[in-house]
């Protein structure tokens, strides 16, 4: 019953709070993109959410257009498609800002399991027993596995995803959340050595 209002009462206190930021980031991540290798800024795609439900995410876009047509759909540690600006954003995990409009809309919440392209959770669930028990929560802009797995091992992502499940609560919420900010701001995150093994 706290994710609803603490995901409101988050963005709404740091959009306040940080409006010059939000509005340096939303200015120069896109240019930074566009001169590097023009258009699209963004990239789309289906995601799993809860239950199983299909719903639309935008990221930055962080590899080279058509991307997954010149290499594997997954992307996996040191991957040639992405560029330069990619790497970058990714390190800090400011790809995945616009997300937040998926958080404002109640499909993701700050805190909880990842949210998986469709065709990945769906192969996933065919190699890994119980992988599909991973979507009996809202899933999540941060959490548990994305913290303490960064080579995103998908065993140990649904290791991770159902302790999450099981010890939900404010407190650790907020304990996720400022780990994640020092992850940002130390430039932590993607590390996909774990999916060359899927």
């Amino acid at each position: 019953r706290y994710k609803r209002p603490l995901d409101l009462f988050v963005l709404v206190v740091a959009h306040i709070a940080l409006a010059p930021i939000w509005i340096a980031l939303w200015v120069m991540i896109p240019t930074a993109i566009v001169l590097e290798g023009g258009r699209p800024i963004f990239f789309a795609q289906r995601r799993s959410g809860r239950g199983g439900r299909e719903f639309p995410i935008r990221k930055f876009r962080t590899m080279i257009p058509n991307a997954d047509k010149v290499g594997p759909s997954w992307t996996t540690e040191s991957d040639p498609r992405v560029t330069r600006v990619g790497r970058f954003l990714r390190r800090t995990g400011l790809d995945e800002l616009p997300e937040i409009l998926s958080i404002w809309k109640g499909d993701m919440s700050l805190v909880g399991p990842r949210a998986l392209p469709v065709d990945e959770q769906l192969h996933l669930e065919q190699q890994i027993p119980n992988f599909g028990d991973r979507l009996n929560a809202v899933p999540g802009l941060t959490g548990l596995a994305q913290l303490r797995n960064p080579e995103d091992d998908p065993v140990e992502k649904l290791r991770y995803d159902l302790e999450y499940i099981e010890q939900a609560s404010l407190v650790l919420d907020v304990r996720l959340l400022v780990a994640s900010t020092f992850n940002t701001l130390l430039l932590r995150w993607d590390k996909r050595a774990g999916k060359s093994s899927q």
